[in-house]
């Protein structure tokens, strides 16, 4: 590693992952997903989330080459269903209200050339077992985050023209710009960071449009709102009243769409990677807030799976504003991870929509908030969908439009 004080500035991307990241108190469960290889960064959240006062940091460790060869040998019986003791472990954290950091730094390709159905298989028995988790989350029972760290293979994705050490370290480079650690205080910059993105959601959420109109080359795409629909930026709240940064980095406000109230075309601008193969050229007609045609340039058969994951994985559960002179846009890189191309751009998502994105919806049912027109899915997938060409309107209840978006930046 040649990055100037790198292991300076890796502590205290720890201390801003465990601080502002998950806020973590006296007493916390916290659990801790990461790499094999990220083993010094995992080491150091550990040791900081502990002098925060944890009462216990939990480790769930991956590796991509390993998840490959399960993928593509294991028994089909392993693939389709999941063990029970995971599902107990997921409820245990339920229980606690535990915190989760979910470190990503995983190939884009790790999993290409295994079977889409397999690929599907597997996703669809996770998302089942798991989903009282994932609908916790959603409605911010607990403190979460997801944050990065630069690996061989991501960093050479990205960055094919330098050598592995170089790309490593250049990855590292932006991870660092992006999380604000090269500021003098990265917890208080990104305190201001939230407030200034709390302002757009207070503006927006003051508005209360029934819809907003995109338009841009190859889309022109009507979104309706949920009455009483909420825009939440950077910062969350969990159960307990606790402040959280769920991704780091983030540039975007977001709410839920009525996800049966959309119309129209819409195309992607960044290259999706999802279970582990690389999606790009999307293009989505849209009608009654369900997808009736699609296409790919490249990773046509994935998409389909992601779409036939259940019936709300064709409808929108996410709408999310980013400025197009975003620092991570203005950059140039796709990075190939949502984490950070979400944050360079407008982005949807395909599936469940966060309960928080409603007024009173963390207290609703799950029927409730279907019937409110919140989705219901078994996943949650993020598409960009922004440029500088992007243009979105704000529509009343009247009928009164009020520019939102103009050449990709907020009018």
């Amino acid at each position: 590693m040649t990055l100037p004080n790198f292991e300076e500035l890796l502590e205290k991307y720890a201390q801003l992952i465990v601080e502002i990241g998950v806020n973590v108190k006296k007493g916390h469960t916290v659990v801790l997903r990461a790499a094999v290889d990220q083993a010094p960064l995992a080491r150091l959240i550990v040791k900081k989330a502990y002098e925060l006062g944890a009462a216990e940091v939990l480790m769930q460790w991956s590796d991509d080459v390993i998840s490959k060869e399960f993928m593509l040998h294991a028994a089909d019986d392993r693939i389709s269903t999941v063990p029970q003791y995971k599902i107990e472990e997921a409820n245990d954290w339920l229980e606690k209200g535990a915190s989760r950091i979910s470190l990503v730094s995983n190939d884009p390709g790790a999993l290409a050339g295994v079977d889409g159905k397999r690929l599907a298989t597997f996703s669809k028995a996770n998302n089942a077992a798991f989903a009282p988790l994932m609908q916790a989350l959603q409605a911010n029972k607990y403190s979460w985050t997801v944050v990065a760290a630069s690996s061989p293979a991501w960093a050479k994705t990205v960055f094919p023209e330098l050598n592995e050490e170089e790309a490593v370290d250049a990855l590292w480079d932006q991870i660092f710009k992006t999380t604000r650690i090269y500021a003098d205080d990265p917890v208080q910059a990104w305190k201001e960071h939230d407030a200034n993105l709390l302002e757009k959601a207070k503006w927006l959420n003051e508005e209360q449009f029934v819809a907003l109109h995109y338009t841009a080359p190859g889309t022109d795409l009507t979104i309706g709102l949920p009455k009483g629909h909420h825009w939440e930026a950077a910062s969350s709240h969990n159960s307990r009243g606790e402040f959280f940064m769920a991704n780091m980095p983030t540039e975007e406000v977001f709410t839920a769409p009525d996800s049966r109230n959309v119309n129209g075309t819409v195309a992607s601008t960044k290259p999706l990677s999802y279970s582990g193969n690389i999606i790009e050229g999307m293009h989505f007609t849209f009608k009654d807030g369900k997808v009736v045609d699609f296409k790919a340039d490249k990773g046509q058969d994935v998409l389909a799976e992601l779409l036939a994951t259940d019936e709300g994985a064709k409808h929108l559960g996410e709408v999310a504003l980013v400025p197009d002179p975003s620092p991570i846009s203005q950059s140039g890189i796709i990075f190939f991870n949502t984490l950070f191309d979400e944050n360079a751009s407008n982005h949807l998502a395909f599936g469940s929509a966060y309960a928080f994105s409603l007024e009173g919806g963390t207290e609703m049912t799950e029927e409730e908030l279907a019937a409110a027109g919140l989705n219901r899915s078994t996943t949650h997938v993020d598409f960009m969908v922004g440029s500088d060409k992007m243009n979105i309107d704000g529509i009343k209840a009247d009928g009164t439009r009020v520019p939102v978006f103009r050449n990709g930046d907020w009018a």
